[in-house]
């Protein structure tokens, strides 16, 4: 039994062939930019069932299909370094898991205000008529800013947020002493 743990740990560290690597990222990263092709869909001269059927394949189906097509070329030893390296990414530039005072309470107002632009645009739309070109930028500024808010707040705060997804998890708030 011995053995055959040694043999998969040795195996899973094990450098995958470089064109298996190169053609499974080409895949992978075609499959996450397909749904770029939609604007291209919707303006070509086809006809509307086909235009419904192609974006959706495009946004949902296609993308999907791309990533386990990428999974099939890189292999299983492939597949293990593509995670090792992402972990390994994640871990040196993602967030820092302690932060200082300042910096938490400036990641708190920057998560907090995608979420009342999110909860006030509707009612703002009722009163005020904004166009796409001005909507479609705020939303995505908005989301933009969520996502580097989450970075500011640290791992702790990533902690925090899954623990509201786990229906046992306990917070526990530790007191500073002065």
């Amino acid at each position: 039994m011995t053995t055959e743990k040694k043999t998969s740990t040795r195996l899973s560290k094990e450098k995958p062939s470089t064109s298996r690597m190169i053609w499974g990222t080409v895949v992978l990263v075609t499959g996450f930019l397909s749904p770029l092709l939609i604007p291209l869909v919707l303006a070509s001269e086809l006809c509307s069932a086909l235009k419904s059927i192609l974006s959706g394949l495009l946004a949902f189906g296609i993308p999907e299909l791309f990533m386990l097509l990428a999974i099939a070329i890189f292999g299983k030893a492939g597949f293990n370094y593509l995670k090792r390296f992402i972990s390994l990414f994640i871990r040196k530039y993602g967030p820092a898991d302690d932060v200082s005072k300042l910096r938490y309470r400036f990641g708190l107002v920057l998560f907090c205000i995608p979420l009342f632009v999110g909860l006030l645009i509707p009612y703002v739309l009722l009163e005020i008529e904004l166009s796409n070109e001005i909507l479609l930028p705020l939303t995505i500024g908005t989301d933009l800013l969520l996502l580097i808010s989450i970075f500011i707040l640290g791992g702790n705060f990533w902690d925090k947020l899954r623990g509201l997804f786990i229906h046992k998890a306990i917070v526990t708030i530790k007191t500073e002493k002065s």
